[in-house]
Formats: structure tokens, sequence, C-alpha cells
């Protein structure tokens, strides 16, 4: 009975945890700025921190990404000898799936992390409670702006990302393959739309930018204020994070390709 009763009141954790950041979600959305002016230097400064600063991960990424992904593609269109078509494939596995996914783990593990450390060091230093007793409504002023910041950034972090993995792809492919450049591109006009590829993969970079970031500053609002309850959050954050974009990655490519 002690191990059925240990069960259960971890599911009840869990549960509880859940609707304390549902609620914590709901906190801050009511609190999003109404007058931009006020709140314009604290959203650029989180933008570059969230966005500028990962650029060059997502580059190096995506750049390499789509290079393997034209070397396998050729590998297995050449033996049907369709390896003209590999600017279709590059262009619709990063548009559709691999683009979005592979940036939000790169945003999870880098700029996730990174809000859940900077606001349980705020927490751990009472920052969040001076901030107070003095008045200010610290989910206005430290949650807010980084809950925007993350649903800026990563729309297009995944656009750059896709960008660069087309454009590794085309240098594999036409300079070291010898595919000729001008079906690569135009085989991959023919097949890409925008409001069925590019569109849905901007849908689903929206959807993981949601959920990381608000796991982020979840976590970091709620951790304990210790330099072991900040590893364990921003820990959670990755993982957690990571977990959620897999999950709604599967639920959001049924509704959108799956033909129900």
């Amino acid at each position: 009975m002690k191990k059925v009763r240990n069960v259960g009141q971890s599911l009840f954790d869990q549960l509880e945890s859940i609707g304390r950041a549902g609620i914590f979600l709901f906190q801050t959305l009511a609190r999003l700025p109404v007058r931009w002016d006020e709140s314009c230097r604290l959203l650029v400064n989180q933008v570059y921190s969230v966005g500028v600063l990962s650029l060059v991960i997502v580059i190096v990424s995506g750049c390499f990404i789509g290079m393997v992904l034209a070397l396998q593609g050729y590998t297995i269109l050449a033996k049907f000898g369709s390896e003209q078509a590999v600017g279709q494939l590059l262009a619709l596995s990063l548009l559709r799936e691999l683009g979005p996914v592979v940036t939000a783990l790169l945003f999870a593990g880098r700029a996730g992390s990174a809000l859940t450390a900077e606001i349980g060091l705020m927490k751990a230093t009472e920052q969040l409670s001076s901030y107070e007793m003095m008045g200010v409504d610290p989910l206005r002023r430290v949650i807010a702006p980084r809950f925007i910041a993350g649903m800026i950034c990563m729309p297009l972090l995944c656009l750059i990302f896709s960008a660069t993995g087309i454009l590794g792809g085309m240098l594999v492919s036409v300079h070291w393959l010898g595919i000729y450049d001008g079906s690569f591109w135009s085989l991959m006009q023919q097949s890409v739309y925008f409001d069925i590829d590019v569109f849905n993969g901007i849908i689903k970079s929206i959807f993981f930018a949601c959920a990381i970031t608000w796991i982020a500053v979840y976590q970091g609002f709620e951790c304990d204020p210790t330099s072991e309850g900040i590893g364990k959050a921003t820990t959670r954050t990755v993982v957690l994070g990571s977990l959620a974009v897999l999950f709604l990655d599967f639920i959001l490519t049924a509704a959108m390709f799956g033909d129900f």
C-alpha cells in the first residue's frame, strides 16, 4: 500500500504542477504590455539575447544538416535514376519537418536553458522579490518580454535554418555531386508551395516557440532558489521542451499532412 500511495502522490503532484503551469501561462498572457513604448527596450534586449545569440548555432547546424541530407538523398535516389530530385527532397524535408523540429531542439538547448538559468538566478538573488516590494509586477517586467521574444525569434530562426540548409545542400549537390543546377532549382520550385509547405512549417515553429518559452520561464520562476535547484530546473527545461516539441510535431503533422 505504501508503494501505491507513493505512485498516487507522484501522480497528483504532476497534475498539480501542470495546473500551476497553466495558471502561470494565463497570468503571463494577461500581463502582456498594452503600451509597447514602455517595454520596447526590454523586448529588444531579450530578442538579442534569445534570437541573435542563437544565430551561429542555427546557421552552422542548418548548413551541415542540409549537406548530410543532400548526400543521403543522392545516394538513395541514384539507385532509381532520380538523382535530379535531390533539390525537391531537400526543400520538402527541411521546410516541413527538419527545419522546425531541429531549430526547436536547438532553441530549447540554447535559449530555453539560458532563460531558465537567468530567471532562476534572479529568484535566488531575490531580485523578483525586490520587484514585488517596489510595486513592480515581475510577470510583466521579467516574464512577458522573454515570452514575446521567444515567440518572435523562433519562427525567424526556423526560416534561417531552412534557407541555410537548402544552400548547404545545393553546394554539395551542384558543386560536388555534379547535379545540374537548373533541374535542382526547377524541381524544387515546382514541388514547394507556400501555403502548404512554408506556411505549415511557420505554424509549427510558432507552436514550438510557445511550448519551449512557456516551459523555460515557468521552470525558472518556480525553481528552488539554490544552485542545485537552478541546475535541475535547467535540465527539466531542456528535457521537457524537447519532449513537448516531438509530441506537438506528431500532432501538427497528423493535422496538416495526415488527410484526416
